[in-house]
């Protein structure tokens, strides 16, 4: 193992690098911005903890925030819980299984920015195709992405991007269950739902919680969806569209970083608040 090591180093080393120059260089030149005053790549002035003093009387970075936690129930219920029910279904079946998984997967594959351009087609007023739809049927037009309905016209393509992710996270852990168990549940006559309920659930429950963060901590990097849909308007702002409207917009760089900053914080509030909701025994097989 010894000799080894200089191995090991040498294959660890480009991805520490990338890691370095892409993550965390980026991560503490946020935090070291967020002390000063800033209009510009040039004008630069210490200001201390004003930047963060004035996170907590921003009532638009409120507003932002109240709408991430609403898009996060959508994307907790919706993305995740439809995830899981489609696992289920296609787990209990023994044929088209690679098939199923290839349908469900393609929309990840596919670029966000490319996936909010279809639903702005879908949502126009004029010629979108929702509003046909209605008009065909005689019923009247829809303004799709007006106050009270953007955020929740922005959830859609959010929650059906990323399904098909969770999806085969879920698949691949009902996979790892033996097949005895099932076997020893159906001779003693237990019902398909209770199986799922008392023995699939809780048999990959640490995958729900991982599932669980992943979808929190996306929730927060949610940005071209809104942007290119509604651009943070009509009551759909979220934390990541504020934040690049105050860095790059404003050229506001270091309010911009305290709100980078405030992100990351509230983001790891969050996840550690849902595992530990979610504490309970392993049941290990």
């Amino acid at each position: 193992m010894k000799g080894d090591r200089k191995y090991i180093f040498m294959f660890l080393l480009p991805s520490a690098v990338l890691m370095g120059l892409f993550l965390y260089y980026p991560f503490f030149k946020s935090f070291y911005l967020s002390f000063y005053r800033t209009k510009g790549f040039f004008d630069k002035k210490f200001v201390g903890w004003d930047n963060f003093e004035r996170l907590f009387t921003d009532k638009l970075l409120g507003a932002a925030t109240l709408h991430t936690l609403e898009l996060m129930l959508y994307v907790l219920l919706f993305q995740v819980g439809i995830a899981l029910v489609l696992a289920v279904l296609v787990e209990a079946i023994s044929r088209l299984k690679t098939f199923y998984r290839t349908v469900f997967f393609f929309p990840v594959v596919i670029s966000g920015t490319a996936i909010s351009l279809l639903f702005v087609l879908f949502y126009n007023y004029n010629f979108g195709l929702l509003n046909n739809l209605l008009a065909n049927f005689g019923i009247e037009k829809i303004f799709w992405l007006e106050e009270g309905n953007a955020l929740r016209a922005v959830a859609i393509p959010t929650v059906w991007h990323y399904v098909g992710f969770y999806f085969i996270l879920f698949l691949t852990a009902m996979s790892k269950i033996p097949s005895d168990y099932y076997e020893a549940a159906r001779l003693e006559g237990i019902s398909a739902f209770k199986r799922t309920t008392k023995l699939t659930i809780p048999l990959i429950m640490s995958d729900i919680k991982v599932v669980i963060t992943l979808a929190i901590t996306g929730t927060l990097k949610v940005f071209e969806f809104v942007w290119v849909i509604t651009s943070g308007q009509n009551g759909s702002e979220v934390l990541g569209t504020y934040m690049y409207k105050k860095a790059m917009v404003d050229q506001n760089f270091g309010y911009g970083s305290a709100v980078a900053i405030y992100m990351v914080i509230f983001g790891v509030l969050l996840a550690l608040l849902a595992n530990r909701l979610l504490k309970r025994d392993e049941i290990t097989y």
